[in-house]
């Protein structure tokens, strides 16, 4: 006995397919409504406000450095810094130039530590944020909350005022827009 079939085995394509049409209203049935309880995971935004903390700061590039290494998380991981000078700050640096050359003249014989402190104390201490964007794609939900969760919870992170913007809040454009302006 042979596996192959026969040729009069064989049905006629032509009868596998009516010829008779169904004209009736329903709707065509290939096209599939997306599940209730997913939704577009564009991304997120967190916001960490570490005030005229530089230290803090720069520990917090590190340890997300740090992560984007280890974990492979380049492009899924973005940060920039937006720093603005205090408006005290502002108004004493641009009154104390003509202090700070003679101050630099004076110290030319004083170690360097001390020429910094006049500046510093001149400049006044500028308001740093970070704006780190979590962008996951959807079939890494699970990814994309684990890390919302566990960024605001570590060390440098916690002191820094957290706040999560997501894709539904009011404040999402204007950040996003802001994200892409910075360097």
């Amino acid at each position: 006995m042979s596996i192959h079939p026969r040729p009069d085995n064989i049905t006629p394509v032509s009868s596998l397919f009516s010829t008779a049409r169904n004209t009736s209203p329903a709707p065509d049935l290939t096209w599939q409504v997306p599940p209730a309880n997913t939704k577009c995971m564009a991304h997120s935004y967190l916001i960490f406000d570490f005030g005229g903390n530089e230290d803090v700061a720069q520990q917090a590039r590190h340890r997300i450095d740090g992560w984007k290494q280890g974990f492979r998380l380049d492009k899924k991981l973005q940060l920039k810094f937006d720093r603005k000078e205090s408006a005290a700050g502002a108004g004493a640096s641009s009154k104390g130039d003509g202090d700070r050359s003679k101050a630099k003249a004076d110290s030319k014989g004083k170690p360097k530590s001390e020429d910094k402190t006049v500046q510093d104390s001149e400049s006044g201490p500028a308001k740093i944020r970070m704006i780190v964007r979590l962008d996951f794609s959807d079939h890494e939900k699970l990814s994309h909350s684990r890390w919302l969760e566990r960024i605001p919870g570590e060390e440098p992170f916690k002191t820094a005022n957290p706040k999560i913007i997501r894709v539904g809040d009011p404040e999402f454009e204007s950040i996003s827009e802001k994200f892409d302006s910075l360097d």
